[in-house]
């Protein structure tokens, strides 16, 4: 026997022994689909790999050049005609008809998943959940609204929801002279579900005027303040957020104080400001993010 073959011969064996020692120290295939399919590959993987290697390395050390010569030539120099081996046609229709029991009847269509089971858990619970919660008083709504804050933006906000010096946006209050003063010269364009138009930026240039907006709306817009006033509507931002700053349903938001449908906006869009970006905070239900608006709601008014 030819020692190509030999070796080709003792490197499937060692490789399938190698095989069969890994699973056997990781306890086994247990019955488990994926592993079954995975050692089924390993194994077809190495024969065809080596059987390929072996015949094409033999051929390398014993053919000679010979077969039918194609018609066109170059200087006349020929080309010999190479068809598709038939070995190779076999096994990419073999891997064709496996691709498509794989995925119509095999794994992973028919198989368990743990993300499948996840998201189904979650779908229960949360339909458990939005049915106990149908009906809360203003004071539960609070108190849950408090408990999600706790575990879901306190990390950030902080305790009392003060920003912790800076680090993220004072609750407290609905925008800080920063915050104005950035989204006038920057524009905002992430608040897609309830305000698709966004704003556009640079309504205001003059920084006087933008100094006297941020200051007049960051303050509450107090009526003394006959500067920020006449700012606030050179930059013709009366137009859309209204002249006390109360928003616009679909157009732009309340920024005079909190409201739920600005909370529960930015909790499923995120935020992007002169902080930085906060993500959205899709693993909230209805329930708990109208809890949350309202807490937040609640605290900007002091109570």
């Amino acid at each position: 026997m030819n020692k190509l073959y030999v070796v080709g011969a003792l490197f499937v064996a060692a490789m399938l022994g190698f095989t069969y020692v890994a699973m056997d120290i990781k306890g086994g295939m247990n019955g488990d689909i994926v592993n079954m399919l995975a050692i089924a590959g390993a194994v077809v993987l190495v024969i065809v790999s080596v059987f390929v290697v072996t015949k094409y390395v033999r051929q390398m050390q014993s053919d000679t050049a010979g077969g039918e010569l194609a018609e066109e030539n170059w200087d006349s120099i020929g080309e010999y005609k190479n068809p598709l081996p038939m070995g190779w046609a076999i096994i990419f229709l073999g891997l064709i008809v496996w691709a498509g029991w794989y995925f119509i009847v095999g794994y992973p269509v028919n198989a368990y998943s743990q993300i499948g089971e996840y998201n189904e858990d979650s779908a229960k619970a949360n339909a458990k959940f939005e049915e106990k919660y149908t009906s809360l008083t203003a004071e539960e709504l609070h108190n849950m609204g408090e408990s999600v804050f706790l575990v879901n933006c306190a990390p950030c906000h902080g305790l009392d929801a003060d920003g912790m010096n800076g680090k993220a946006a004072n609750l407290h209050k609905r925008i800080a002279e920063d915050s104005v003063k950035h989204v006038v010269n920057n524009g905002a364009n992430n608040l897609k579900t309830t305000f698709p138009g966004g704003m556009p930026p640079m309504l205001l240039q003059d920084k006087a005027q933008i100094d006297a907006v941020a200051k007049y709306v960051a303050n509450g817009f107090k009526a003394d303040d006959a500067a920020g006033k006449a700012a606030f509507t050179a930059g013709t931002c009366n137009s859309c957020h209204g002249e006390n700053g109360e928003g616009m349903p679909s157009v732009a938001p309340k920024i005079n104080g909190w409201d739920a449908e600005m909370v529960s906006t930015v909790l499923k869009d995120g935020k992007k400001g002169a902080i930085g970006a906060m993500p959205a905070f899709t693993n909230l239900n209805a329930t708990q993010v109208k809890a949350v608006s309202t807490y937040i709601t609640d605290i900007s008014k002091g109570e």
